[in-house]
């Protein structure tokens, strides 16, 4: 019988792809959400990871939220009025 650990696999796989599908969007909040969502799965990848020994797994899963961490601070920044990605310098 599957322990509820066991389990945490499949919110983690569905947390990812709603996370992919997130971030590929062009409307900056959504892409936000994505960061933040995968942030979630990376949570639950680790717990998983955890339990099962997949010590590969937790270190990617460590590499990615660096990643993502990486991508919430990019998507925060506000833009230049002209659509530019690089953020607004502030007075």
């Amino acid at each position: 019988m599957s322990s509820v650990l066991d389990l945490l696999q499949w919110p983690a796989m569905a947390a990812s792809v709603l996370a992919a599908w997130l971030v590929a969007s062009n409307h900056q909040p959504r892409r936000n959400a994505g960061f933040w969502v995968f942030l979630a799965s990376n949570v639950l990848w680790t717990a998983w990871g955890w339990h099962d020994g997949a010590w590969a797994l937790i270190a990617l899963q460590v590499a990615l939220a660096a990643l993502n961490i990486r991508g919430v601070a990019k998507t925060e920044q506000p833009l230049s009025p002209d659509g530019d990605t690089r953020p607004v310098a502030r007075p």
